[in-house]
């Protein structure tokens, strides 16, 4: 509680001066925003919101998620007077080289933030797979007596958020699945960046409350976000009700209490200046010199103990729960902790060793779905779906359930929502006790593209299924078949992209995104049937090293790299080119991003210096250049596809091993 020398008007001054101030001195980022909502901050994080600032991670903590990231110093600054391992040196040094407040948000870089954000929309939709995660937790572990799953998740979005199409995708989806522990709190302060003043009235005039009303949310609307008492009676509401998220509008002044920038798009994403601030100091009745906050007002926000008390109780509910479900407790610690089951590594190694005696001919996406018969059983934490292709992608296996509205399970109808899709499955894998997989075409992995980029960012590990690689599509054509996402998946920093030729390597592929907990990885498999490719136990070994000697030759004269569907034509082609007695080594690249990770005595032993080198890859050419140099040969595809069927369109565009053994033939001569 405030302790009486304290008001609520101090507490929110204390946010707006060191928003006001950090900008001030970093000569750059959004005051406007932490002032205008200066006392929603208060109502939520001084009122409501569950964490403890010794323990950023405590399991059952609630969520905050900034989805309007551009306003980080109003998240920096509760942090740091609730007592945050985020010293005032660290506010003093916002937006500089090596802080610990950088201009937007970052997860793993700042204690107490739960995701990146930033690019606009991607926090609420993070937010919606934090709270499907909450549920689906709960409905699995929650026993009668013991709600050890019990958490909100809260986030602040704005006007740009709800612009963005990923907010449509992601809450209209949230709505249909009824998740209650979600509330959002909406900035309406009418203002962004485009022209002079900045009144949005120009080009944004949606209804947002019944936008979110036929999403099946509960609205609450027309609340003065300047009132903490009744944006604290919205937020009790939104917590009384279990079956609908929230969403509370809030009508804000942005730059609250600067004289005259308040109100106007120049408070939006410049500082103020320093005549502005001492009247705005003046003003609010804040006398007080930059980044100097008054012992009372530290001890009126101060949430450590409280923080401290509440994890305390749910550690004693952990331990009453552990003594009469101790196998359930035991799966939830695992689960939370990210760890895989002990025996999972026995139990790859003999999917892998049986994958390979069955050396079935079959296409790589249903290899994948047989993979995933054999997870889905042993991992209960995966959490799969698709965006309307689950037929397509065959991401759904016999042990997959349907999470619906009221029912838990472990497989999600994400519908046409690929975009949606992605920034949820980030948000699940952020909450903790799950890894997503989701699956779509790989051309439409341009829709998600920025979410898969924030997992790489942020390192999470969580799985992308794109099926239908290449021009192997067939028939859908050229809007449908990838030519350049393979490459420019592979360019994205920290995202392992795996396009395997077979059985064998689709198993390898999924055991290696499993295992790794540091990024994530995108699964690339064909529609149609890739024949299987004999190796023997060293290649076998060595498949998970991302790039490996497939079919070797004594004295080689030349290597074949080849990846996906395109590897039984490099072994076609060092077939014929051994009967005209040139021997051919074929390298395997299933994952470039790995294979570049190995250390350089291995990958100068699979790829000799001065060996004159062809790659092969049914898509665009110059990524591989890298690989075979300035004399070397590129059998690609530089331009879009045809509408025919694949056996076709790999003939007209040259994928034969005759063109493959020509190449060869042209950098040996």
């Amino acid at each position: 509680m405030t302790s009486p020398a304290v008001s609520d008007a101090d507490l929110a001054n204390a946010l707006r001066a060191l928003a006001m101030d950090a900008v001030e001195a970093a000569k750059s980022g959004h005051p406007g925003m932490p002032m205008g909502m200066a006392e929603i901050g208060v109502a939520l994080w001084h009122r409501h919101l569950r964490h403890n600032p010794a323990n950023p991670g405590w399991p059952n903590r609630d969520r905050f998620v900034l989805s309007n990231g551009h306003g980080s110093m109003l998240l920096y600054a509760l942090l740091h007077l609730t007592g945050y391992d985020l010293p005032m040196e660290e506010l003093k040094r916002f937006r500089q080289l090596g802080s610990k407040t950088p201009g937007h948000p970052e997860h793993g870089h700042t204690p107490g933030v739960e995701t990146t954000t930033g690019p606009l929309g991607q926090g609420v939709a993070n937010a919606v797979g934090m709270a499907l995660a909450e549920k689906l937790l709960a409905a699995r572990f929650n026993r009668p007596g013991f709600e050890l799953i019990d958490h909100h998740i809260y986030v602040f979005l704005g006007d740009g958020c709800l612009m963005e199409g990923l907010s449509h995708e992601a809450c209209s989806l949230a709505g249909t699945l009824g998740l209650g522990k979600l509330i959002a709190v909406y900035d309406d302060n009418g203002i962004s960046i485009d022209s002079e003043k900045g009144h949005i009235a120009h080009w944004y005039t949606d209804d947002v409350p019944k936008r979110f009303a036929g999403y099946g949310w509960q609205v609450i609307a027309g609340v003065d976000g300047h009132d903490i008492e009744a944006v604290d009676k919205a937020l009790k509401k939104a917590k009384r009700e279990k079956t609908r998220p929230t969403l509370i509008c809030a009508k804000t002044v942005i730059a609250k209490g600067a004289p005259k920038k308040a109100n106007t798009g120049a408070a939006h994403g410049a500082p103020l200046g320093a005549e502005e601030i001492a009247a705005t100091r003046a003003a609010i009745g804040w006398p007080h010199p930059p980044f100097h906050v008054p012992h009372d007002v530290y001890q009126g926000w101060d949430a450590r103990a409280a923080g401290k008390r509440a994890e305390r109780r749910w550690l004693k509910l952990l331990d009453q729960y552990t003594a009469q479900h101790a196998a359930d407790a035991a799966e939830l610690r695992r689960r939370l902790s990210g760890a895989l089951p002990a025996d999972f590594e026995l139990r790859v190694g003999q999917l892998i060793a049986a994958t390979h005696a069955r050396a079935e001919t079959l296409a790589t996406r249903k290899a994948s779905q047989n993979v995933l018969e054999m997870l889905l059983p042993e991992l209960p934490e995966l959490l799969g779906g698709s965006a309307d292709l689950t037929g397509s992608n065959l991401t759904m296996g016999k042990a997959s359930s349907i999470i619906t509205r009221e029912a838990g399970g472990n497989y999600l109808f994400y519908g046409v929502r690929e975009f949606a899709m992605c920034a949820i499955m980030n948000g699940v894998a952020l909450h903790g006790g799950f890894i997503p997989y989701g699956g779509t075409f790989l051309v439409f992995s341009d829709y998600a593209r920025n979410a898969l980029r924030m997992a790489a960012l942020m390192r999470q590990r969580v799985i992308y299924v794109f099926t239908h690689d290449s021009i192997g599509l067939g028939e859908d054509g050229p809007t449908h078949q990838p030519v350049e996402h393979a490459a420019t998946l592979r360019l994205i920093p920290h995202m392992d992209v795996w396009r395997p030729c077979d059985t064998v390597e689709a198993a390898v592929a999924w055991t290696c995104a499993l295992e790794r907990r540091d990024g994530p990885s995108a699964l690339l498999f064909s529609r149609q049937n890739v024949a299987f490719a004999l190796r023997d136990e060293e290649a076998l070994a060595q498949v998970r090293r991302g790039g490996y000697v497939l079919s070797d030759a004594p004295w080689a004269k030349a290597a074949i790299i080849a990846t996906g569907s395109e590897v039984p034509l490099a072994l076609e082609a060092q077939k014929r080119l051994a009967e005209a007695d040139i021997a051919v080594r074929v390298v395997s690249m299933p994952s470039t991003t790995v294979f570049d990770r190995q250390d350089a005595a291995y990958r100068e032993a699979v790829l000799p210096r001065g060996l004159p080198r062809v790659a092969v890859e049914a898509g665009v050419t110059d990524f591989w250049r890298k690989y075979v140099g300035i004399d070397g040969k590129v059998v690609g595809l530089d331009r879009f596809g045809e509408s025919a069927p694949a056996g076709d369109l790999f003939k007209h565009f040259g994928f034969t091993a005759e063109n493959v053994e020509k190449a060869v033939r042209s950098v040996l001569s």
